[in-house]
C-alpha cells in the first residue's frame, strides 16, 4: 500500500484517527485490556472498555492517557501503533506524515513523550499541533485572519481554551478538567449521598443520559450499584437535579478558567469575541445546559460546532493539506521582501 498521511486526536477518552481523502475511520475508547504479571495485551479500544469492570484479578483495563498526556509510555505505544495499522495497512510501501493533537498547556517532557511514542510507527514525519487550534480548523475558522476567535475544547481529560488570531494563541489555558472528571464527581456524589457504589461505565451513562450544567426540566434514571452498608447490589433512582449537584464543583473550574482568559484578552480581541460568541468543541460541549449556563456566566453568545466530537480530529485532516506552514509551527505564511 502507498503512503498514507495522517492525523491523531490522542485523547484521554476516546482516539480519532484521520487518513487523508478518507475522512474519520477510527473513533475508538483509549483503553487497553492487558495481563498486569506479563504485560500482554488482550484487547485496544472498544472490546477493551466493555471489559472495564469485569476483567479477573491479572488482566486490568487500564487508560494509558491520564489528562490529555502519557501516562504509560509503553501501552501508548502499543494503541498507536495498533490504531496506525489499522487505518492504513501494515505493509505500506512509503512512511505516513503524522499530525498528533496535544493538549495547549503540555510540557516540554509531555511532548518529547508525545513525539517519542509517535517515531516507533517509522512515520517519516512527527508534527505537534494544539487541540485548540486543530479544533478551530475543524471548526472552518479562518485562523490566518487579523480577527478573534475564542475556541473551548472540553475533552475526556482536558479543557483546553484559547483565543485564537493571525495564526497563533494570543491567550490560552488548559485545565486538568474535562468529562472523565465529571465522572469521577458522580461516582463520589452517588457514595457519598446514597451508599451506593458505581462503576466508570454506569457514570458515563448516567452523565450522558441525565448529565447537565442547567437544569429545566426534572430527568430521572433508574441505575445498578453496590450497596455499601449490605454489600449486595440494589437500585437508586437518580435525577437530573442530583447529577447538577455533583457536577458543580468541575463546571465552576470551567467557567472560572473561561473568565480568567476573557479577562486577559486584549480589547481589540475581546470586541471581535463578543460580536463572533464563543465557540465549544469536545464531548463536554454535549453537556445538557453547558452553552446556556457560559452565556449566562459571561455575556458572550455560545455556539456548539458541528459534530464537536470529532471537531480536532477533522482539523488534524486540514492541517495535512498544508504541512509546510504548520512545520514552521504557526498558520500564515511571512512576506518574502
Amino acid at each position: 500500500m502507498f503512503g498514507m498521511d495522517i492525523g491523531i486526536d490522542l485523547g484521554t477518552a476516546n482516539i480519532l484517527v484521520f487518513a487523508k481523502g478518507k475522512g474519520v475511520v477510527i473513533q475508538e475508547p483509549s483503553v487497553v485490556a492487558m495481563d498486569v504479571k506479563t504485560n500482554k495485551i488482550y484487547a485496544i479500544g472498544e472490546e477493551a472498555r466493555r471489559m472495564i469492570g469485569r476483567t479477573p484479578g491479572n488482566i486490568r483495563a487500564i487508560k494509558p492517557l491520564s489528562e490529555g498526556v502519557i501516562a504509560d509510555y509503553q501501552v501508548t505505544e502499543s494503541i498507536i501503533k495498533y490504531f496506525v495499522a489499522r487505518a492504513v495497512g501494515r505493509r505500506r510501501l512509503f512512511k505516513p506524515r503524522v499530525v498528533i493533537c496535544v493538549p495547549s498547556g503540555v510540557t516540554g517532557v509531555e511532548r518529547r513523550a508525545v513525539m517519542e511514542a509517535a517515531s516507533q510507527i517509522a512515520a517519516k514525519d512527527v508534527i505537534l499541533i494544539s487541540e485548540p487550534m486543530a479544533a478551530a480548523i475543524g471548526c472552518g475558522i479562518d485562523i490566518a485572519a487579523p480577527s478573534g476567535n475564542m475556541i473551548i475544547d472540553i475533552g475526556g481529560g482536558t479543557t483546553d481554551i484559547a483565543v485564537i488570531s493571525l495564526g497563533g494563541e494570543v491567550v490560552s489555558q488548559s485545565l486538568r478538567v474535562g468529562g472523565s472528571h465529571f465522572e469521577e464527581a458522580i461516582i463520589r456524589y452517588v457514595k457519598k449521598n446514597f451508599n451506593v457504589a458505581i462503576g466508570e461505565r454506569t457514570a458515563e451513562q448516567i452523565k450522558v443520559e441525565i448529565g447537565t450544567a442547567y437544569p429545566t426540566d426534572v430527568k430521572t434514571l433508574n441505575v445498578r450499584g453496590r450497596d455499601l452498608v449490605t454489600g449486595l447490589p440494589c437500585n437508586i433512582e437518580l435525577t437530573s437535579h442530583d447529577i447538577f449537584k455533583s457536577l458543580e464543583e468541575p463546571i465552576r473550574s470551567i467557567i472560572e478558567g473561561i473568565r480568567s482568559v476573557l479577562e486577559i484578552t486584549p480589547p481589540e480581541l475581546a470586541a471581535d469575541i463578543m460580536d463572533k460568541g464563543l465557540v465549544l468543541t469536545g464531548g463536554g460541549a454535549l453537556l445538557d445546559g453547558m452553552p446556556r449556563l457560559i452565556r449566562e456566566q459571561t455575556g458572550v453568545p455560545v455556539f456548539i460546532a458541528e459534530d464537536p466530537l470529532t471537531c480536532v480530529a477533522r482539523g488534524t485532516g486540514k492541517v495535512l493539506g498544508m504541512l509546510d506552514i504548520f512545520q514552521e509551527g504557526i498558520a500564515i505564511k511571512p512576506m518574502k521582501l
